[in-house]
């Protein structure tokens, strides 16, 4: 690969579009395609999880307690490899600088999705996906921290929403995929992950590294602060809750997303349609709740410019709680689930947006892609097991109980928000 240039210019905080630099442009563009395919790579698996394991397992149905049990531990180890990922690459991302890590981040993604299509047992897709993972976690602390960095701290709450519909685009295109290649082995859906490796060069090319990383290298110490600088004096306070609000709400919205899709496939009004029409029905209701999660993020991005990101997150929360109770408190209709409830609940997950400007800015700058990745990760771990626990304990295909417990993390993520620090505020 070529070198990229040496860092970006540092220029005064532009007020208009027009005023951005070719280094902002470019930098934008790379996190934001990044996150576009991020998204995409790491949606692929859930559309055709229950279809594909069950050819794997050799089972007669996708109710397969064994379907059930080894696509749950497939999730799970797709969450805990992004989480070793943001670790291990936040940390390149303070050492050797944000693009050239956010390189190896796409490259690792990319291959290893295109290779799930070659599994040929469950325990080779596990691998493949966590392999593939530790690059999809690598990313978002990657990608968030150079932008942070890079772009105007005034624009913070609309960069955020911005560059979270980069992720709900690229499910969108997994949607697309999955109904596109709704006729053909489930397998087949893995191959269009391979796209995003051909990103890699041009990053290389022409994304700068940030004047901010540059400076903080030049004037710090010869070595990076430790990991262990996250649990010491005033930042461990934050790393604390952090950790707290990213393990609760991930949890939840994982659970949500992995297991919506299963419930659906089994219920009374889904059954009787033959498999093409059942993933036809997964994919374009995956595809809504995408959607409306789209217009969220513009919304927590409109409540943050007003009152901050902690009250933002704080309201986004304590929406998510509600709609996830009413949407599951009775039994509903697929159609009615479909329709309106499911991007109702997609709606509030607007608010993970807000974590791609809210965390790094938190933490010191030589531990700004450490403790963002560290914390949002260990997230990640949680809900790799509230993955597997919320699958353990649902009998048969129905998880509206099992859903419905889960939104009451929710609630856990709405009070420990309230307590977090805010980033300073730019005026207007």
């Amino acid at each position: 690969m070529s070198v990229s240039p040496t860092a970006s210019p540092a220029s005064p905080e532009a007020r208009h579009l027009r005023e951005l630099t070719p280094a902002q442009w470019r930098t934008g563009v790379a996190a934001w395609l990044g996150w576009l395919f991020d998204g995409m790579d790491m949606h692929l698996y859930t559309l055709v999880a229950a279809p594909f394991v069950a050819q794997l397992v050799h089972a007669a149905s996708t109710s397969d307690d064994a379907v059930k049990q080894k696509s749950s531990w497939i999730q799970a180890a797709f969450l805990v490899g992004w989480a070793v990922g943001g670790a291990i690459f936040g940390w390149l991302g303070d050492r050797l600088g944000r693009s050239r890590a956010l390189s190896f981040t796409v490259l690792t993604y990319a291959a290893f999705t295109g290779l799930s299509f070659f599994a040929q047992e469950w325990w080779h897709l596990l691998i493949f996906r966590f392999v593939a993972a530790l690059g999809v976690g690598g990313e978002w602390a990657v990608g968030s921290t150079l932008l942070a960095e890079t772009w105007p701290r005034k624009w913070r709450p609309w960069i955020s929403a911005v560059l979270q519909c980069g992720v709900n685009i690229g499910v969108l295109l997994a949607c697309l995929t999955g109904y596109l290649l709704s006729g053909r082995e489930p397998r087949y859906v893995f191959l269009v992950g391979i796209i995003p490796a051909l990103l890699v060069f041009w990053i290389r090319r022409h994304v700068p590294e940030p004047a901010e990383w540059h400076a903080a290298k030049a004037a710090g110490p010869a070595t990076n602060p430790p990991v262990s600088d996250l649990f010491r004096g005033k930042v461990a306070r934050t790393t604390f809750l952090t950790i707290l609000v990213c393990a609760s709400s991930l949890s939840a919205w994982w659970a949500f997303m992995f297991w919506h899709p299963q419930h659906l496939r089994h219920l009374p009004d889904v059954v009787p349609l033959s498999p093409s029409e059942i993933n036809r029905v997964v994919s374009t209701t995956f595809a809504a709740v995408i959607g409306s999660s789209i217009v969220g993020n513009f919304f927590s991005g409109w409540l943050a410019q007003r009152l901050g990101f902690r009250k933002a997150l704080v309201l986004m929360f304590a929406g998510f709680a509600f709609t996830m109770c009413a949407t599951f408190a009775v039994e509903r209709s697929a159609a009615s689930l479909s329709n309106f409830w499911l991007p109702a609940v997609g709606f509030w997950s607007g608010v993970f947006g807000l974590f791609t400007m809210f965390l790094p800015p938190l933490f010191p700058t030589l531990l700004r892609t450490t403790g963002a990745g560290f914390c949002y990760n260990v997230g990640r771990i949680a809900a790799a097991v509230g993955t597997v626990f919320s699958g353990a304990i649902t009998r048969g295909g129905n998880f509206r109980q099992t859903l419905l417990a889960i939104g009451l993390l929710f609630v856990i993520a709405t009070f420990a928000s309230a307590f977090m620090p805010d980033p300073e505020r730019e005026p207007a």
